[in-house]
């Protein structure tokens, strides 16, 4: 039984400074802790059970004696009823902090999610990509909802009307919300299956992307037209026709060249080497360079302010929109990356390189699991000479029946 001692005045209680636990009375088992510190908080020691506890009733002089006589009196009602007050409000905490998860809403969990994952994405690009798919998409629809509260209604009604129309689009966006539900369920946010998981679920209810999407290729300038293109491109004066006719020659990608740095390069070696961080696959890429490039590249200004071989105004990279403003200004039916297509289609057509030569040239992956297995070196020096022979037809004069011989094959008769 706690130790009853009779009701101290609150004058008597404001003169304990002992360290340790001073029963006030007024009410079993309510006492004045005293810490080492000089902080003074109010306990309540009671047993139910056959166990003994103490509860924390808060602390002095923020609870003044009487309130703190009027908690333990509360609690001493609770353990009549057999019911244990620190279960009771370790109950009512968890609760509490459900009620809160509960409350989380999808914009606020998205931002989280990004902001987690940000530092492992290969640019911001990407990150404010997120972004914006989804402040555009999800967040008038399902933004401020709690994630606890989402269904797969709620996710239908964001992509039934862009699945027919913008369907990469949509597949983004619904890649996106899964992956932040996911982020949800794992933090407790959410219980219950994720809403936006395709399969056994919104595989059911949309048809499959590839069934919807139109294929949109790039506008491509046809193989046996670019010979007249190279020799009006060279014959104009800009970094921007620089740039382009740089991505030509070796086949690569519009952001790959406007990001190029002369540190990338070697000269001597005939050799661009791109990071992976800046390939679309994430792997390092080598490209052999030409004698045309490497004369492209020797012919071009240097600048102490910018390490990139490309420079536009202010020292800063080229726009996507300067290359293909080139294009527009030759009245060319084609975009910048549409002349992968070409040297594609004239590598494919009117040459006998192999199949991998040419796409390892690309920084394509091959999609046959088997084949891409065996072919896991650069295949560098067969790549040089493909690279060589398309420098060549580029350069040649339109005569309109210039075709690279075939390479014979090994074993062929």
């Amino acid at each position: 039984m706690p130790k009853k001692v009779g009701p101290l005045a609150d004058r008597e209680v404001r003169k304990i400074s002992a360290p340790g636990m001073h029963a006030v009375g007024g009410e079993p088992g309510l006492y004045l802790q005293v810490l080492p510190s000089g902080r003074r908080t109010w306990v309540l020691r009671y047993s139910i059970g056959g166990k003994r506890r103490e509860m924390g009733l808060g602390g002095y002089p923020a609870v003044l004696l009487k309130d703190a006589r009027d908690r333990a009196k509360e609690q001493r009602g609770n353990i009549a009823k057999g019911i244990d007050p620190v279960d009771k409000r370790a109950a009512e905490r968890a609760a509490d902090k459900a009620e809160k998860a509960r409350r989380k809403t999808f914009d606020w969990c998205a931002s989280q999610y990004i902001e987690a994952h940000a530092a492992g994405w290969r640019n911001a690009k990407h990150a404010q990509q997120w972004r914006n798919t989804l402040n555009t998409y999800a967040s008038p629809v399902i933004g401020r909802m709690p994630v606890q509260d989402i269904t797969t209604d709620d996710v239908l009604k964001i992509l039934t009307p862009i699945w027919p129309i913008k369907t990469e689009t949509a597949s983004r966006v619904r890649s996106r919300i899964e992956l932040v539900m996911s982020w949800a369920k794992a933090k407790k946010f959410r219980t219950g299956e994720n809403p936006a998981v395709w399969r056994g679920n919104l595989d059911c209810l949309l048809a499959k992307p590839a069934k919807v999407k139109a294929v949109r290729h790039h506008p491509a300038l046809p193989y046996h037209d670019i010979t007249a293109f190279m020799a009006d491109l060279r014959a104009r004066e800009g970094m921007g026709a620089r740039a382009l006719e740089f991505a030509i020659l070796t086949a690569a990608r519009s952001n790959e060249i406007r990001g190029a740095t002369w540190d990338e390069i070697d000269l001597e070696r005939r050799i661009w080497t791109v990071p992976s961080s800046r390939m679309k696959a994430g792997k390092e890429h080598a490209i052999p360079l030409s004698d045309a490039a490497v004369q492209l590249l020797r012919a071009l200004p240097r600048f102490a302010e910018s390490n990139l071989v490309f420079v536009g105004l202010r020292g800063k990279p080229l726009s996507d929109a300067t290359l293909l403003a080139v294009t527009k200004r030759m009245n060319a039916e084609c975009v910048p990356h549409g002349f992968r297509s070409t040297f594609r289609d004239w590598a494919g057509e009117t040459t006998g390189h192999p199949r991998e030569v040419i796409e390892h040239a690309l920084a394509h992956q091959l999609p046959d699991k088997a084949e891409a297995a065996y072919a896991r070196g650069t295949l560098l020096q067969k790549r040089r000479r493909l690279m060589d022979d398309w420098a060549r037809f580029c350069a040649k004069k339109a005569t309109g029946g210039d075709v690279v011989p075939l390479r014979r094959k090994k074993g062929a008769a």
